[in-house]
């Protein structure tokens, strides 16, 4: 689906032309906005558009940061357009200046090239495969709150990030499947093997295990050295996250995402057994996810995704654990830009 519901900025002072009221949360209008109705946000995303390539969006979203983040955990996610952000280094400032706690790439699970300082390339997963729908490292200890994503480039065709709502990804999965998971949580089983996914170097950003020791020690990690080059670890994680603003219950986990039966049949062709796969999820009691709720997962995700057409220059900010997000197979040429920050522990 196209983007919707654009919000279109004047040219002049910002300020005087956005708020959010704070009980209804209801976007107003006052002159200087013509044929923005009244009434209750909008559903994901909230599209925020300029009248001028010369605004300092920057400038603008430090400003109404209250009122932004405000709409942002409404929503779920708002998309920035025809704002004139060109490069990495505009994007940079603009995250530096909105949080100023931008969050390194730790705990790795998917390729990515460093940029600059916390900015990373989206993916550098393979064009034609497509990625899943999952929030932020909702397998780890630490998560960022917030996510942005910055296209420099959209692909010929393809190469949407979809999104979607992990509060109705939540209301749409039976009351079976949530006691379950609610009570058990989610395990993950990882193997980091040279050469067959991540390196333990590469998602610890080190050389040292002793590092790799510590850190798993002290987040309750087990763990297991099957050689120089291959380290296994097995933890657990709750699978319904409580946002740490609005207190709302929200479906934020990777149990779908990393299940063998969601794995790339090319990438299980590799292994002889199933315990070796780079990943696997179970119940937390080391129990089996069922098939049918493996599907059921994945059927939430596809009823709850929308989908909007990436274009030079647009920024999306997501609320990381509200709104969950995949990528779509793509041709020709794609570049879009991550930062994380607000980390949660």
């Amino acid at each position: 689906m196209e983007t919707h519901n654009a919000l279109a900025l004047p040219e002049n002072t910002l300020r005087p032309f956005l708020w959010v009221e704070q009980q209804s949360c209801a976007l107003r209008t006052r002159a200087g906005l013509p044929g923005i109705p009244a009434g209750d946000i909008p559903g994901l995303p909230l599209v925020i558009a300029a009248g001028n390539k010369d605004v300092d969006l920057s400038a603008w979203m430090s400003e109404n940061r209250a009122e932004l983040r405000q709409l942002l955990r409404k929503c779920g996610g708002i998309l920035f357009r025809g704002f004139g952000i060109r490069s990495s280094g505009d994007f940079k400032a603009l995250v530096t200046q909105w949080s100023g706690r931008q969050m390194e790439y730790f705990d790795q699970t998917s390729p990515r090239s460093l940029i600059d300082d916390a900015v990373y390339t989206s993916t550098d997963y393979p064009s034609d495969q497509r990625i899943k729908m999952h929030n932020e490292l909702s397998y780890a200890h630490r998560w960022p709150l917030e996510i942005f994503f910055f296209c420099v480039q959209p692909a010929d065709a393809g190469g949407e990030t979809p999104i979607a709502d992990c509060r109705k990804v939540l209301s749409k999965l039976s009351k079976r499947t949530l006691e379950k998971f609610s009570a058990k949580g989610v395990m993950y089983v990882r193997n980091m093997i040279d050469g067959l996914g991540l390196s333990w170097q590469r998602v610890y950003q080190t050389d040292d295990p002793e590092k790799v020791n510590a850190h798993c020690t002290r987040n309750g990690i087990r763990f297991a050295w099957k050689g120089e080059d291959h380290l296994k670890t097995v933890w657990t994680r709750p699978a319904v996250g409580k946002h740490p603003v609005t207190g709302e219950a929200t479906w934020f986990n990777h149990a779908y995402f990393y299940n063998i039966l969601s794995t790339n049949p090319l990438l299980l062709d590799l292994v002889d057994d199933k315990d070796e796969l780079p990943f696997n999820t179970y119940y937390g009691d080391g129990s089996e996810i069922e098939p049918e709720v493996i599907e059921e997962i994945g059927g939430a995700f596809d009823n709850t995704r929308v989908t909007f057409t990436w274009e030079t220059g647009d920024l999306l900010l997501l609320d990381n654990m509200l709104t969950a997000h995949g990528r779509s197979s793509y041709t020709g040429q794609r570049k879009v830009l991550v930062s994380m920050c607000e980390p949660v522990f």
